[in-house]
Formats: C-alpha cells, sequence, structure tokens
C-alpha cells in the first residue's frame, strides 16, 4: 500500500469509530468482563480521543509532512510489546509502524486483548490489503526491530532479551503538575482530569503535584471532590480503602475527600487512589527540579508561562497529538531509519 492509502484506510476507521458500532460495544462489553478497570466509558473515551486526535487525516497529513516516507522500502517486521494500563494504549505504536510501511508483529497485553484486534478487523473490511501490516502473536520472533513498552523491573528484561536488535524499551513514566495557589476552580476541575481519567493508571495521568510553601488545599480537595463518582468502580475503592486504612494505621500525616487522598512525599509515582505533593520555595528551583528528572516524567502540568520548561494546560496531559511522542523519543524517525 502507497501512503496515501494507508492515511485513507486509517482515516476511514476514523470515521466509523464517530459512528455507531453494535459489534464494538459487544467487544467493549467483553473487555470490561475481563478487565474491571476498562469501564465502557473508559474505553469509549480512548476511543474518541484515538479517532479524534489520531485519524483525522488533516492531522495525520499534518504529522507525517515532517518525515521523508518512501514508498519503495522493503518493509521490516517490527515487534511490538503492548502495555494495557489503559485502553489501547499502543495504538499509537501500531500507528506509526503502519505509516512508516513496515509491519507490525504485535504481543498484546492480556489486560486488553480485544479491541485491537476488532480494529485490524475493521481495517481488513475497508481495504484487505491492511492485513499483510498487523500479526498478533503469542511470542514474538522472527524480528528486525522491537518497541517494548512495561514496568522498571521488565525493562531490563526487555533490554536484555531485545538488546541485539535495534529497538525502543519504555519503563515507568508519571506526568506532574505546579500549582501556584492562583489557579481557578476551572483549571482545579480540569487538573481533576488530568488525575483521574482512566483512574490514574496512564503515564500521562498526574500522580504529583508541586505547589508553594504554605498552599491552602481546600480549594484542590473541593474541586477534586467533583469526580467523587470514580469511588463507586469497586477496583479504585478497594485501593482507596486500603490506602487509607494503611495511612491511619501508620499514623501517616495525609489529606483525603472521600475519593482521593493527598501525602507529602519526593516519589513521583503515587498509588492508586492518591496524590503526592512537594512544596517548594520559588519556581526556578521546580523547573531545575523537573529538568534533572526528565527521565522520569512523561509531561509537566501548570498555567501558561509559569514555568521555563515546556507544560501542557490543565485537562490536557491525557490529550496527546500524534507528534507528542511517549518519553520525548521519535518512534517514526526510529522506525524509517531502519
Amino acid at each position: 500500500m502507497k501512503l496515501a492509502e494507508r492515511v485513507s484506510v486509517m482515516a476511514q476507521l476514523g470515521a466509523h469509530l464517530q459512528g455507531t458500532d453494535e459489534y464494538l460495544q459487544a467487544v467493549m462489553h467483553r473487555t470490561y468482563f475481563h478487565n474491571k478497570w476498562f469501564t465502557i466509558e473508559q474505553q469509549t473515551q480512548a476511543l474518541r480521543a484515538i479517532a479524534d486526535s489520531f485519524l483525522a487525516e488533516d492531522k495525520l497529513q499534518q504529522w507525517l509532512q515532517y518525515y521523508h516516507i518512501d514508498d519503495n522500502i522493503e518493509p521490516q517486521t517490527v515487534g511490538l510489546v503492548l502495555a494495557g494500563n489503559i485502553p489501547l494504549v499502543g495504538f499509537h505504536d501500531v500507528l506509526c509502524v503502519f505509516m512508516a510501511g513496515h509491519r507490525a508483529m504485535i504481543k498484546l497485553s492480556d489486560k486488553d486483548a480485544y479491541l485491537l484486534p476488532y480494529l485490524f478487523t475493521l481495517l481488513q473490511n475497508f481495504d484487505a490489503r491492511t492485513g499483510f501490516y498487523f500479526n498478533v502473536v503469542d511470542f514474538l520472533k522472527g524480528y528486525n526491530a522491537v518497541i517494548a513498552t512495561g514496568s522498571n523491573n521488565s525493562a531490563r528484561y526487555f533490554e536484555t532479551y531485545f538488546g541485539k536488535v535495534p529497538h525502543i524499551i519504555r519503563r515507568n513514566r508519571n506526568a506532574v503538575a505546579v500549582l501556584t495557589g492562583a489557579e481557578t476552580s476551572d483549571e482545579l476541575l480540569a487538573l481533576g482530569q488530568d488525575i483521574f481519567q482512566y483512574y490514574g493508571l496512564g503515564c500521562r495521568n498526574v500522580s504529583k503535584i508541586y505547589v508553594p510553601r504554605g498552599y491552602d488545599f481546600t480549594p484542590l480537595l473541593e474541586a477534586l471532590h467533583t469526580f467523587r463518582e470514580i469511588i463507586l468502580n469497586e477496583k479504585y475503592k478497594n485501593n482507596f480503602d486500603y490506602n487509607y486504612a494503611l495511612y491511619i494505621l501508620n499514623k501517616r500525616p495525609h489529606l483525603a475527600n472521600g475519593c482521593i487522598i493527598l501525602t507529602e512525599d519526593t516519589s513521583l509515582q503515587s498509588r492508586i487512589a492518591g496524590l503526592h505533593y512537594e512544596y517548594y520555595d520559588n519556581l526556578a528551583s521546580v523547573a531545575q527540579h523537573l529538568e534533572a528528572a526528565t527521565d522520569a516524567i512523561q509531561c509537566v502540568a501548570a498555567r501558561p508561562n509559569v514555568l521555563s520548561i515546556n507544560t501542557l494546560p490543565f485537562g490536557k496531559t491525557q490529550q496527546p497529538a500524534l507528534w507528542d511522542y511517549a518519553d520525548g523519543v521519535d518512534t517514526m524517525q526510529f522506525l524509517l531509519s531502519l
């Protein structure tokens, strides 16, 4: 398939996902049955984000114009080890491999085993030739390159196992937010989306905030209480109850509002249903600290022009564009260099 044809068929998929598909609804219910974190609402959000941000034809064209993609290359087989923390989290990697003209050999996460294969079925219905580009397997073998996503622990095994071929190995990352105390109620509500969407399980979810010394947490806690229905998810509630009991038994200082627990901690990664905070004395020191921790931070949310580093507006951390590559590594450039 030529690049223009690959763009066209993905745009068809995007248009389809914006409509009604009863079989897709059934796949979503099957997914939820096997993984209670992936509610129908969360899966719908993920599919809508993919359709709107990744598969609109004008956005695909805008993204791809920055690369020289040769239609006459010899397709390479790229092994993909996909994560399963949020629905379809590996779709961007799959899309990159396809647009580069390579074949994707895909090891799915058992937490998200049904949505992506159905999307491949849809693509083959639009154009049977797409079947050449996607192969879901139980084990990777015969690959020319690998993109693997996992925890810090699994990344060490990935480095050993895939180290002899060109590879991208992704580790744990988190998003953070920097507050000044001047945020409006709307901005704090938007921050709540960054914290709670996908139950905080994504690498782009805010897991830690930096606040000025003497910060008044009351407006923030009130804004985050707007998302209190999240506690109705049994898995989330179990984590909240367990961690809340743990902090009380250990007499660890904390703040809680019934749906999230705030604790002072230097770690970037917080427990499920938790949010870490750290005080700062000046914004310049925060910017320096975040720059030093670049390898562990996926993105930073803050008001515009507050920091001297790149930031996103509140509410946008879980809305990456096609060119917002995970870990800051240009996946397309990697694939085009094979």
